[in-house]
């Protein structure tokens, strides 16, 4: 199963809509470097598929990458489908899932600046196996 990268999006503070930088490097054990939500946690890095974006737009919303704080968007993978444990390899890069979706406690600024948030069901988050940079158009590879 393959899929490819759309849109590589950092921010420099938690809660607000990230920008496509295109290209960035993915550290090991710590997520997208020069980003607000890198650590040494499990949700180092957020990936959103663009075909939930879309659906958003379909529902009458101006968004687009990023706007839903993830870092990584994504095009051809049913990201919720795939289990914990999952590693995916993007470019030279690896990537285990380590999160399916997320719990909101309150309406974050993500949810008043797009009006709704798919990231709590449909986004996934993941652990930095072995870094490399990542860039817009990069094959991601389902390795297990």
């Amino acid at each position: 199963m393959q899929g490819k990268v759309v849109a590589v999006c950092t921010s420099a503070n938690k809660g607000e809509r990230k920008k496509n930088v295109g290209s960035a490097r993915l550290v090991a054990d710590l997520g997208l470097e020069g980003d607000a939500h890198a650590g040494f946690a499990h949700r180092q890095v957020s990936l959103l598929a663009l075909e939930s974006i879309d659906k958003m737009r379909q529902a009458g919303l101006d968004v687009n990458p990023g706007d839903f704080a993830e870092n990584l968007t994504t095009e051809g993978l049913n990201l919720p489908q795939l289990p914990v444990g999952t590693r995916l390899k993007i470019g030279g890069a690896v990537l285990e899932v380590s999160q399916i979706g997320k719990e909101c406690h309150h309406r974050c600024a993500i949810y008043y600046q797009a009006g709704d948030c798919v990231m709590p069901k449909e986004g996934i988050f993941a652990t930095v196996v072995s870094g490399n940079t990542v860039s817009t158009g990069d094959t991601i590879e389902v390795l297990n």
